[in-house]
């Protein structure tokens, strides 16, 4: 038996049926069997799913342009042993392809800025967390915290990509006798949903928010751990920015009738599956992301919501049309380049799925290359 169903199957005898997010939280992240904890890279080629990393370095390039600009605009720090000290904190960092691809930007583009950053590694897999200072070879001496934590006290930028689809979530759907949430429990060595009253007010306080009005059968995801996320986040920036980059919807959407069978979806080696529960640990397990609460979030603890677009238009900001005009010769390197610049802008890939949120706090409105197409969103 799959040791991870087996220890499943073992909490449910002991305890009873367990919530959705209980079993998200297991099949993805137990130190020993979940699915992210057994490896250190799962996107890419060889993997299951694809990310903006795994298209090449001109994700992270363009992204360095954007925490430049940002970590110029915050200024030094008074009173500080260490002036000049600024922070770069990337969470859901993985192994730190994207930290690296990042640095490698800005050691070339702006080698003073470069110098200065002090960089934080935000991972819950050990295995991940292993391989953090292989990846970044000659950047490794930026690296002061590598933790499953945020560290405590943020003087810079918080960035994070595909981070908050992957939180354990709650599921809830509507019954005849009301809203109920989906637990799992086991029959006849089957893992099967159970209906039961809410585990926690804070479901139904979460809707409520949304204006989510559910129908009989409609079914949906409830993250409030990404809300949680980002109050810790937000209290943890002392002054900077905070960028969140994801697939998700406004509430609104989120929760209307074309989204009304819920957005959980299950990944592995690039093939969607429609049942989830009976291969815990051995694939992805997605819920797309309320924005609105996202936004929300932030902004009740001390963030103030500078823009919300696509990743398209996002990346036109910073100037992806003209990388990709720079260079139209037939080379191959010139050509995979082009190639995977397109698979950023494209609609209907990466470029439309994926929205940017980005927050600051204590420094104003600041006009950003990244929203000089304002609020964009498809």
């Amino acid at each position: 038996m799959n040791p991870l169903r087996q220890l499943i199957s073992e909490r449910i005898r002991e305890s009873g049926p367990i919530s959705f997010a209980e079993f998200m939280d297991l099949s993805l992240y137990q130190p020993e069997f979940g699915y992210y904890a057994r490896a250190a890279q799962r996107t890419g080629r060889a993997g299951d799913f694809f990310t903006s990393v795994d298209v090449g370095a001109v994700f992270g390039e363009l992204l360095a342009k954007q925490i430049a600009e940002m970590l110029r605009l915050i200024g030094p720090k008074a009173q500080s042993p260490k002036p000049e000290a600024v922070d770069l904190v990337e969470a859901g960092s993985g192994n730190g392809r994207l930290s690296k691809d990042v640095l490698d930007a800005l050691q070339r583009t702006d080698p003073d800025l470069y110098a200065s950053i002090r960089l934080s590694l935000v991972e819950r897999s050990a295995a991940a967390r292993s391989a953090q200072r292989a990846t970044l070879g000659d950047h490794a001496s930026h690296l002061v915290h590598s933790s499953a934590e945020l560290p405590e006290h943020v003087y810079g930028v918080i960035f994070a990509n595909e981070l908050l689809d992957a939180f354990p979530t709650h599921a809830v759907t509507m019954t005849d006798a009301g809203l109920r949430e989906i637990f799992v429990d086991e029959r006849d060595g089957q893992f099967v949903e159970y209906l039961e009253t809410l585990s926690t007010p804070r479901i139904s306080d979460y809707l409520s928010r949304a204006g989510a009005k559910m129908h009989q059968g409609w079914r949906a995801e409830v993250n409030l751990a990404a809300e949680d996320w980002v109050g810790t986040a937000a209290r943890s920036l002392e002054k900077g920015f905070m960028m969140v980059i994801d697939y998700g919807h406004s509430a609104e959407e989120l929760y209307g009738a074309s989204h009304s069978a819920g957005t959980l979806t299950t990944f592995k080696s690039h093939t969607t599956f429609a049942e989830v529960l009976q291969t815990p640990g051995d694939c992805d397990i997605t819920a797309h992301v309320d924005l609105t609460a996202v936004t929300r979030a932030g902004e009740q603890a001390g963030l103030e919501s500078l823009g919300r677009l696509d990743q398209t238009y996002f990346m036109l900001g910073l100037g992806l049309d003209e990388m990709m005009a720079l260079d139209q010769s037939f080379e191959p390197s010139a050509m995979q380049r082009r190639l995977a610049l397109k698979t950023l802008l494209l609609p209907g890939g990466l470029g439309s799925t994926h929205k940017v949120l980005l927050f600051g706090k204590d420094v104003g409105k600041p006009t950003l290359k990244g929203l000089s197409y304002r609020i964009r969103v498809t």
